[in-house]
């Protein structure tokens, strides 16, 4: 049928992670989609053919929560490092947060200062979030038409003051102007309006007194305000960086009434626990905090029975002073995580030790992503998908280095740790832009509008 077609790409493969499970074949490629996959034939030599052996041919991460603050702060990130690191990690595509760009994405003219930052210093695929603001209600619907695929609150200081936290007036016309383009509200779930039972008042390099400053209670009250909202305004409701297994219950109960809520955790939250967090060890700082190893198995419980719907990084970098790397405070250090390059290989590294299977990795890095973002045509190796596709070794480990790191900052948690899953290739769009440890065609990632 394809024998006189000449392909962009050809890859083979005797480990293809479809939606149907593993199969072998070849997956034809043509200006960026998968035009088929077939068994192994041999009248099919046109084009590009590459042999993935018995490496893994899996779909390109989705990550729908990354921070690369571009414009205004490219100097704690930026899209030409960030794009890097995201391909070096297998990551095809990429939904940045309003902050902490200066100016935020709070505005449609605000969005194109970024759209044109990324401008030829995109490596991967690129969507962007839209903010609210108090005072910013006149700007939401042009921020949607515009092409954000929906908007972030904070419910408790963002971390800088351009992006103030919203109360319920501005929560509530967010979600009327989101139910009419069936896009979601993303919120920040902690409400520190919620004293601590019992705060620490001790030397501010002591992880847990920073645990017990932002308690349990303050993300439940935020949770339990956000379940109510959505149950009564039926709008699209997610919730991010999940770091409480607390919250579970009231998740799977309010889900339960279909309401449309959906929730995410993070790689540190499944993979760090508090009990092993030094004193001093800021790199480790992130708001909701990394909490017990209690805590992170029933998380892991929550993904297993679906009340968790994805995993998504959070990267926050920032530079090491602040970091606070040399004070070790945790009240002065910025709280984020550096985390995008390793997402794929720290969750299969947590997983594969807990008994999970590729196919789960598939599911809360891929095809659930996709389905969140309303990205048909990505997340899964199908005829007609995209052709963002990784080549991987699940079982090869490697030891995270400084010299391997793509973020424009090496300071992260994950340094020196040793992972399963090294990725061999990376492809965007159908072209290849990773292999080995080199990139092979930059700038070759699109920008995405919903």
């Amino acid at each position: 049928m394809y024998s006189n077609m000449r392909f962009d790409n050809i890859i083979k493969g005797k480990n293809i992670l479809t939606p149907g499970g593993l199969r072998e074949g070849i997956i034809l490629i043509k200006a960026g989609r998968i035009i088929d996959i077939l068994p192994f034939v041999d009248n099919v030599d046109e084009g590009t053919l590459i042999d993935a052996g018995e490496n893994l041919v899996m779909p390109g991460l989705i990550d729908p929560h990354v921070h690369i603050n571009e414009p205004g702060r490219a100097h704690w990130e930026g899209f030409e490092t960030a794009t890097k690191a995201a391909a070096a990690g297998g990551v095809t595509t990429l939904i940045e947060m309003p902050l902490n760009a200066s100016p935020c994405t709070t505005s449609a003219k605000n969005l194109q200062l970024k759209i044109d930052a990324a401008q030829n210093q995109l490596h991967v695929n690129c969507g962007f979030w839209g903010g609210v603001i108090p005072g910013n209600e006149s700007q939401l619907e042009e921020l949607l038409n515009y092409g954000a695929f929906g908007l972030k609150a904070f419910l408790t200081h963002s971390g800088i003051d351009d992006f103030p936290k919203c109360g319920l007036k501005e929560l509530l016309h967010a979600m009327d102007v989101l139910k009419k383009h069936d896009k979601p509200l993303l919120a920040h779930c902690e409400l520190d309006d919620v004293l601590p039972s019992s705060l620490q008042k001790n030397d501010p390099s002591i992880y847990n007194s920073y645990l017990q400053s932002r308690p349990d209670e303050w993300e439940l009250k935020a949770i339990q305000m956000l379940i109510d909202l959505c149950r009564d305004k039926k709008t699209r409701t997610h919730i991010v960086h999940l770091s409480t297994a607390k919250a579970l219950k009231m998740i799977r109960d309010a889900r339960n009434e279909n309401i449309p809520l959906t929730t995410e955790s993070a790689q540190h939250y499944l993979y760090f626990a508090a009990e092993e967090i030094q004193n001093g060890q800021t790199e480790f700082k992130c708001a909701p905090p990394i909490r017990s190893a209690e805590n992170r198995e029933l998380l892991w419980d929550g993904l297993k029975k679906g009340i968790i719907d994805f995993i998504a990084c959070d990267h926050s970098p920032a530079p090491p002073e602040m970091k606070e790397t040399e004070s070790g405070d945790f009240t002065k250090a910025w709280g984020g995580i550096a985390g995008l390059q390793f997402a794929l290989p720290v969750t299969w590294t947590a997983a594969k030790q807990r008994g999970y299977q590729l196919r789960h990795v598939l599911r809360w890095l891929c095809e659930h992503p996709a389905d969140f973002l309303s990205l048909p045509h990505k997340g899964r190796i199908q005829k007609g998908a995209d052709a963002d596709i990784i080549i991987w070794n699940p079982e090869e480990k490697f030891v995270v280095n400084k010299n391997m790191i793509q973020h424009k900052h090496k300071l992260t948690p994950y340094l020196n740790r040793e992972l399963y899953g090294v990725v061999k290739q990376t492809f965007v769009n159908g072209i290849k832009v990773f292999e080995e440890g080199r990139f092979t065609s930059l700038n070759q990632g699109k920008i995405l509008r919903a």
